[in-house]
């Protein structure tokens, strides 16, 4: 039996892995956190240094926000697949948004069910 703490490494782990697979690099961080129905993912360090570069203008910062938003979209399917191998639950709706300021980026995985609940009452 998994706890709440198993799973949300194993979300941060697997999501590691899709930002190098489907990105092309990996956060430098990435912490997961099962609330209620919710998974809520914080990833630090996602920005290349151009990027960085180029985020420094708002023009910039729109476009960089524009293409990860693309980006992380085309590979949809392939996150809820993934959150689904881990939790065992569909994610019915997909949350997320980048801070050029910080360098993170935040997902939010709305479950068929109440996770939490499921991990707590095993």
């Amino acid at each position: 039996m998994k706890t709440k703490g198993m799973v949300e490494a194993e979300v941060s782990k697997a999501l590691t892995q899709w930002e190098k697979d489907f990105l092309g690099r990996g956060s430098v961080v990435v912490k997961a956190d099962i609330v209620r129905n919710m998974v809520v993912v914080l990833l630090k360090g996602v920005l290349t240094p151009a990027e960085k570069l180029l985020s420094s203008e708002k023009d910039g910062m729109l476009s960089i926000k524009r293409i990860r938003s693309d980006l992380v979209e085309a590979g949809r399917d392939q996150l809820g697949e993934l959150i689904f191998e881990v939790t065992g639950q569909r994610v019915v709706s997909f949350h997320t948004d980048i801070s050029t300021r910080s360098g993170e980026r935040m997902m939010v995985f709305i479950l068929d069910g109440n996770l939490e609940e499921r991990l707590i009452n095993k």
